[in-house]
């Protein structure tokens, strides 16, 4: 099981400016590989963390990145706004994640994670702090893929409720609606802990 506190940095490349965003894309629809690579190195660090909060495993989520990239390619030409080229790779990489959920849960395999490094006689580190993050865990694993999905594009991604109901289909007060009942039930679960 993969540590929360361990997910992919930013990337450090600089943001690229409307117009500089629009050729970028434009040119990388057209087979412009070194444009495409653009792309990647500025978006790539996002759709991991996106795509891992959803799959709880870096191993899924790398590999439904991989996929959201490999679709992006394709149908990039397709994309008619290019200025939200980021909310859109995104949202592939949400929803490849996602599907990669889905088919992993018919294969039931209980996973134990045991932490070998591990060294109790350290004394370092408040051992409440470890048990939140197990119990803050265990809440959002009870989660289906597309409520995790929908935290991690407003909790991770930072996207606000007008952009997800965009990326989701669905309005901007139900997302709203859908995030506040998310959240209470994970007080509450947490509360019972």
């Amino acid at each position: 099981m993969a540590s929360r506190r361990h997910l992919p940095c930013m990337s450090d490349t600089t943001v690229m400016d409307g117009a500089l965003v629009e050729t970028t894309v434009r040119s990388a629809a057209r087979g412009d590989e070194a444009a495409f690579a653009r792309l990647v190195a500025q978006h790539h660090a996002s759709m991991v963390r996106v795509a891992w909060v959803i799959a709880d495993e870096p191993d899924v989520a790398l590999d439904a990145v991989q996929c959201a990239w490999s679709i992006a390619w394709r149908e990039l030409h397709r994309l008619r706004e290019p200025e939200r080229v980021g909310a859109w790779l995104v949202a592939i990489a949400a929803n490849e994640a996602r599907a990669a959920m889905r088919r992993q849960r018919r294969r039931t395999v209980v996973e134990v994670p045991i932490d070998l490094d591990r060294d109790d006689s350290s004394g370092g580190g408040d051992p409440s702090e470890a048990i939140a993050g197990v119990d803050l865990d265990r809440a959002l694993r009870r989660l289906s893929p597309d409520e995790r999905r929908l935290l991690a594009l407003r909790y991770v991604a930072g996207y606000d409720s007008g952009d997800i109901g965009r990326l989701t289909g669905t309005s901007a007060s139900g997302v709203r609606s859908r995030l506040s009942r998310l959240l209470e039930r994970l007080r509450k679960d947490l509360d019972h802990v």
